[in-house]
């Protein structure tokens, strides 16, 4: 392989790959990433028909939308 810059040995993964990585390691469902192998519920898909032309339209800041975590570990604390 050529020799490309001793900066690129600095580099680190990137937070998505890092978390698919852990994810995949314990078998967890992975948020980081929007590959889902399932198809989406019929309410959501309705939903998202609904928002799509008045947003917004922009990524959840790094740690996810406050609203979505509480419902998700509302959701999991059940189980």
């Amino acid at each position: 392989m050529p020799f490309l810059s001793e900066r690129v040995g600095t580099f680190t993964d990137s937070v998505i790959r890092r978390m698919t990585r852990i994810s995949n390691e314990y078998g967890a469902i992975n948020l980081s990433q929007g590959f889902p192998d399932f198809p989406p519920p019929k309410a959501l898909l309705d939903r998202l028909s609904e928002v799509v032309y008045t947003g917004p339209h922009q990524y959840a800041v790094t740690f996810g939308a406050p609203n979505f975590r509480a419902a998700l570990a509302k959701k999991l604390a059940k189980l």
